[in-house]
C-alpha cells in the first residue's frame, strides 16, 4: 500500500541530446520525498495512543495487533517518524545480547558510565565518569556543606544495562487512533502529489533536474 502511493520520478539513464525520447529515462519511486509529522501532534490524546512494543515484535505485527491489518505497518513507522527500521526499531532481547557480545569483550561487567542519585545540587540520573566517581565533592545539603566521594551517591552502569535502557525506550511509541486512519491515508496521498513546476509531468510524475 505504501509504495503504491509514492510519486514517481523520471531519471536520466544516459547522456541525451535534443530531442530525447521516453527511452532516455527510467521511472522509479521517489524515495527522497519525506512525510514527517510535527512532534507537537503527539500530545493529542484524541489522535494518538501510547503503545508498548513487545519483545521481538515487528512493525507489521504491531499493525496487525492494533489495527487488525499488517499492511498498515507503514503507518506505524510514519506516525512515529521512524526512518530506518534497523536502527530506530527496538531489537529483541536476544538480538541485543548477540550484538553486545560481538562488539564488547565483557558488556555485562564492563562499566559504561556512572549515574548519580538525587542529592544536594545533583539530580538523579546524571551521567558521570570514573574520575567523578572516585573524587571527593562538596555537597550543599540543606545549607550544610558536606564532603562525599562520588561512589557514595553514584552507581555504576554496565554497557549491557546502558544499551538495554536505550532499547527499552524505543518500545514506547505512539499509534494513530484507528478512527483517523483513512484521514491519514488521504493526507499522505495528497502530500505525495507534485505541484506544477519546470520538472512537472503529472501529479504522480516529474523528471529529475
Amino acid at each position: 500500500m505504501y509504495f503504491s502511493m509514492l510519486p514517481d520520478i523520471a531519471y536520466d539513464v544516459k547522456p541525451i541530446s535534443y530531442p530525447f525520447s521516453e527511452s532516455d529515462r527510467v521511472i522509479a519511486k521517489n524515495f527522497f520525498r519525506r512525510y514527517k509529522l510535527n512532534e507537537d501532534i503527539f500530545s493529542s490524546a484524541v489522535l494518538f495512543q501510547k503503545f508498548q512494543i513487545r519483545d521481538g515484535e515487528r512493525p507489521d505485527m504491531v499493525a496487525e495487533r492494533f489495527y487488525g491489518d499488517r499492511y498498515y505497518d507503514w503507518i506505524v513507522l510514519l506516525s512515529n517518524n521512524l526512518v530506518n527500521v534497523q536502527y530506530d526499531w527496538p531489537m529483541s532481547n536476544y538480538e541485543l545480547g548477540k550484538v553486545l557480545e560481538k562488539e564488547f569483550a565483557d558488556p555485562y561487567n564492563e562499566i559504561h558510565h556512572y549515574e548519580t542519585t538525587k542529592i544536594a545540587q545533583y539530580p538523579a540520573g546524571l551521567h558521570v565518569d570514573e574520575t567523578f566517581y572516585n573524587k571527593q565533592h562538596k555537597l550543599n545539603i540543606n545549607g550544610t556543606i558536606t564532603l562525599k566521594y562520588g561512589y557514595d551517591f553514584c552507581s555504576p552502569v554496565s554497557i549491557a544495562a546502558y544499551y538495554d535502557e536505550l532499547n527499552e525506550k524505543k518500545r514506547e511509541i505512539f499509534l494513530l487512533n484507528p478512527n483517523y486512519i483513512q484521514s491519514f491515508i488521504n493526507d499522505f496521498r495528497k502530500q505525495n502529489t507534485y505541484k506544477k513546476c519546470s520538472d512537472y509531468i503529472s501529479k504522480k510524475l516529474k523528471q529529475s533536474s
